[in-house]
C-alpha cells in the first residue's frame, strides 16, 4: 500500500508542477518559504518512483539491480528508505553498460535526441543522451535562474565554453537562445573581443565560461572592462572568493557559478548573493569554518538547489550520491556518486550556528529562498598525496588569489609529487606565468616561503605535514613559460589538467 502511495503521490507532484513551469513568474512558486518538509518528502517520493520506472524500464539498470540482488528499498512510516538502493557510477555503471542499454526501453530514441560528451579530464571522454523534455525543463530553469541572478534586462549572452561536442556547447546555446541574443563563441578571446568592440557598451553582457579562460580573457585583452555593463557565469570548477574579488576590480559587474555535471544535469545548484555572502563570512570566521566545514583546505562553492528536483546524500567517504526526481529522463540516474566531495546543510541549521556563535544574519544577504545549501568541494580524486596531507587544486587556487603579486601573473597552475630513488618525495606546485607577463620582480625565495606559509594556513593537514619536514626543498614552487613545460599540452577548449 506504502508503494502505491508513494507512486500516486509522485504523480500528483508532477502534474502541480507542470504549470508552475510555463514562465519565470509562475516558476517563483517552486521556491517559496516555508516547506521545506514538503520539498523533503517529494525528494525521497520522486526518487522512488523514478527507481521504480529504471527498474521496470531500463534493461542495464534492471541487471544492475539484480547482480547486486537488490528488490526495493525499505520504508520507515511512508518514507522510503532511498539510501537503501546501491549506488552506480560511471565504473560499475555507465563502463559496463551500453549506451542503449542505460536508456528507457533499452534503446535511443530515433529524433530529439543530443548526444554530447564529458571533457575527458579525468579519463577517456563519455558519451551521455539527452532527450527533448528534459532539455526544455532544465532550459527554462537556466532562462529563470539568469534572470533571477543579472535582472531582467534584455540580455547578451555570450557562450565562451568549449564549444563541440561537450555539454557546454550545443545544450547551453540551446538553453539560452529563447530569452537573450546570443552568440556562441568558444573560448576564443579575438572573437569575443571584436564581438564587444563591434556591438558597444549599451548591452548587458553574459559571458559563461570555465574560470581559468575567463581570468586569462581579463588579463590579456584590450577591453576597458569597467565600461562594460558585464556578468561572468562560469562553471566546471571553482573559483576562489580572491579570484572573484581580483575579477571584481577589473571591472567586471558580477560573477557567479552554476554546478553541473555532464553525467547529470547542466544545472544542479547555483550561487547568489546570499551564498557568495556566507562564503565571504566563512573567509574571514574561523569560528565559523570550524561549526559549518567538514573538510580542510580551500573553502567550498556554496550553492542552493531544490531538493525536490535532486535528492543530494553523502555517503560514508563524504561523496556525493545524487538522483534526479525529475521524470522523463531518456537515461536515468538514480544514486549516481559523481565523485565530488561535498555535503548539505539546512538553513534552519545554518541559523542556529550563527545564533550560537552570536552571528548577526546582517553579515550576509537576505537569500531569496530557504531552499537548503550545498557545500561542494571539488572532486574527491583530485589531490595529491604528501606525507599524508591531501592538498587539492582549488587550495593552490585560493593560495595564488591570496597573493596579489601572483594572481597578475599566473595564468595556470599544477600539483605533482616526485619521488626519488631512495623513496624521498617533494611537492612541485608549477605555476605558468601569464603570456607577456615574467617574474623579474619577485624576489622568488620569498615568494616560495609566503606561498608554502599561506597554504599551510588553508590546509591544515599541510601545516602538520610541515612541522615533520626535514628541510624546506621538499616543497618546491616552480614558474614555467607560458604553453611551456608541463603546460605544452594544455587545451583551452577543455578543462584544465592540474594533477600531473
Amino acid at each position: 500500500m506504502r508503494h502505491l502511495i508513494i507512486l500516486i503521490y509522485a504523480w500528483l507532484v508532477e502534474l502541480f508542477r507542470k504549470p508552475l513551469m510555463l514562465s519565470n513568474f509562475t516558476i517563483r512558486l517552486i521556491y517559496i518559504p516555508g516547506i521545506n518538509k514538503i520539498r523533503t518528502f517529494n525528494s525521497k517520493a520522486r526518487a522512488y518512483s523514478e527507481f521504480i520506472k529504471a527498474k521496470r524500464r531500463v534493461p542495464a539498470y534492471k541487471s544492475f539491480l539484480k547482480t547486486h540482488n537488490f528488490s526495493k528499498p525499505s520504508f520507515s512510516g511512508l518514507l522510503p528508505n532511498i539510501h537503501e538502493i546501491p549506488e552506480i557510477d560511471k565504473e560499475n555503471y555507465i563502463k559496463k553498460f551500453s549506451i542503449d542499454a542505460r536508456c528507457v526501453g533499452g534503446k535511443i530514441p530515433t529524433k530529439n535526441i543530443i548526444i554530447d560528451e564529458s571533457s575527458g579530464s579525468s579519463g577517456t571522454a563519455t558519451n551521455w543522451v539527452r532527450g527533448l523534455k528534459e532539455r526544455k525543463r532544465n532550459a527554462k530553469m537556466i532562462e529563470f535562474g539568469m534572470r533571477t541572478l543579472v535582472g531582467k534586462e534584455p540580455l547578451f549572452v555570450i557562450n565562451a565554453f568549449a564549444l563541440g561536442p561537450w555539454a557546454t556547447g550545443v545544450n547551453v546555446t540551446m538553453s539560452c537562445v529563447s530569452f537573450s541574443k546570443l552568440k556562441s563563441l568558444g573560448p576564443e578571446k579575438e572573437k569575443i573581443e571584436n564581438t564587444l568592440k563591434q556591438f558597444g557598451e549599451n548591452h548587458n553582457y553574459v559571458i559563461m565560461g570555465y574560470p581559468p579562460f575567463l581570468k586569462y580573457l581579463v588579463d590579456t585583452s584590450e577591453i576597458e572592462w569597467d565600461k562594460f555593463n558585464i556578468a561572468f557565469i562560469f562553471g566546471g570548477e571553482s573559483m576562489s572568493e580572491g579570484m572573484r574579488d581580483y575579477l571584481f576590480q577589473k571591472g567586471i559587474k558580477k560573477a557567479y557559478s552554476s554546478l553541473g555535471a555532464s553525467d547529470l544535469e547542466l544545472n544542479i545548484s547555483a550561487e547568489n548573493d546570499f551564498t557568495i555572502s556566507l562564503r565571504r563570512l566563512l573567509r574571514s570566521n574561523q569560528s565559523l569554518q570550524s561549526k559549518i566545514l567538514k573538510y580542510t583546505g580551500a573553502l567550498p562553492m556554496i550553492f542552493q538547489y531544490n531538493p525536490t528536483d535532486f535528492l543530494i546524500e553523502s555517503s560514508e567517504t563524504g561523496e556525493l550520491i545524487v538522483t534526479i526526481g525529475r521524470p522523463d529522463y531518456i537515461a536515468p540516474k538514480i544514486r549516481y556518486n559523481i565523485h565530488d566531495r561535498g555535503h548539505t546543510l539546512s538553513l534552519k541549521d545554518l541559523y542556529s550556528i550563527l545564533k550560537s556563535l552570536n552571528i548577526s544574519l546582517d553579515k550576509l544577504a537576505k537569500p531569496q529562498t530557504d531552499l537548503p545549501l550545498l557545500l561542494h568541494y571539488g572532486r574527491a580524486d583530485m589531490t595529491v598525496s604528501f606525507f599524508g596531507a591531501n592538498i587539492s587544486p582549488t587550495d593552490v587556487n585560493e593560495v595564488i588569489y591570496s597573493l596579489p603579486e601572483l594572481s597578475k601573473i599566473v595564468n595556470s597552475y599544477n600539483l605533482s609529487i616526485d619521488e626519488d630513488k631512495e623513496g624521498t618525495k617533494k611537492l612541485i606546485i608549477s605555476l605558468e606565468v601569464q603570456k607577456g607577463e615574467t617574474t623579474e620582480l619577485l624576489d622568488l625565495e620569498k615568494t616560495q616561503a609566503t606561498f608554502f606559509e599561506n597554504l599551510s594556513k588553508i590546509n591544515q593537514d599541510f601545516r602538520e605535514v610541515r612541522k615533520m619536514l626535514p628541510n624546506s626543498s621538499l616543497t618546491v614552487l616552480c614558474f614555467e613559460d607560458f604553453g611551456s613545460g608541463s603546460f605544452k599540452e594544455n587545451d583551452i577548449r577543455i578543462k584544465a589538467k592540474y594533477i600531473n
